[in-house]
Parts: C-alpha cells; structure tokens; sequence
C-alpha cells in the first residue's frame, strides 16, 4: 500500500496541470492499481508466472508501457497483458472498447522494444483482461480475453 501511496504522491503536481486537480487522477490512478492487482490474482491462480509489471522497455517514451507481462506454462510463451478497469458493464460499449488505435500502437511498440531487449525467440501472444467492479464493492468479475490480434500478420521483431 506504501507504493500506491508514493505514486500517487509523485503524480499529484503533474496532476494539476494536466486535469486540473489530483482528486480525479488519484481516483483514477487507483482504481487501475486496483484492476491489475485482480488481475494479477487471476492470473497466478491460473499458473502463470507474473515477469513484470508496469513494464517501461521504452526509456524516452513515456506511453510505452506494459501493465503486465507473464509466462504462460502451458504454451510456454510470454503473455503481454492490457487491463482495463471498469466500475461496471455498460450495454453500450462493447469488449475491448478500452483499446483503441492509438493504444494498440502504443503496445505493439512497448512489446517489441520488449521482446528486443530480453532476446526472446519463443512465443509470446498479447491478452486483454477488463476487471470490472470497484474495490470498496462485491467481488470484481474479470474478463479474460485471449490471443488479441494486436501484431499484424507479416510483422517480425527480428
């Protein structure tokens, strides 16, 4: 809890330039702290292996990040991770809605830089999971959404 402290500290001054007061980032900040660490519980229940989380292989750029990166042991591939946290499931807006153009292109640069850095030839996929729920409410309901295409089709990192 100490560290969501000090990150939320630490973003407050960026705060209230860019949203204009640190209550709605702090919230936000949070509740997205919040979704990866059920996502993390998801995902170890599962068997998998949490590599890395807030993942930033890219050292000027600060939009290239990845919330979580995991090994899968059944497929023995690197699982690249998005979660996206919702207060709850909307009628209107449909899976995935979270992940827009900009995003996946944003992603597609933090895994590659990734995959560049450690030298990783094996396989490796990249996943969508959208918790939704808050933290002072019932259990949060996490859907796991596999194997998004987010590489295209001719793409090689090497």
């Amino acid at each position: 809890m100490g560290k969501v402290l000090m990150l939320l500290k630490g973003l407050m001054g960026c705060a209230e330039k860019s949203h204009g007061g640190p209550s709605a980032v702090n919230a936000s900040v949070a509740r997205g702290r919040w979704g990866e660490d059920v996502a993390i519980r998801y995902l170890a229940g599962l068997g998998w292996r949490i590599i890395g989380r807030n993942v930033r292989p890219c050292r000027k750029d600060r939009r290239c990040e990845l919330d979580i990166v995991a090994f899968d042991p059944r497929e023995r591939g690197v699982v690249f991770v998005e979660v996206k946290t919702h207060k709850a499931h909307s009628d209107f807006a449909g899976r995935l809605w979270g992940v827009d153009r900009r995003k996946k292109r944003n992603l597609l640069r933090a895994s590659a830089n990734w995959l560049m850095r450690k030298r990783w030839h094996g396989n490796f996929r990249f996943d969508v999971m959208e918790v939704y729920g808050a933290e002072d409410g019932a259990a949060p309901c996490v859907d796991h959404i596999m194997n998004v295409r987010l590489f295209p089709e001719n793409w090689r990192w090497w």
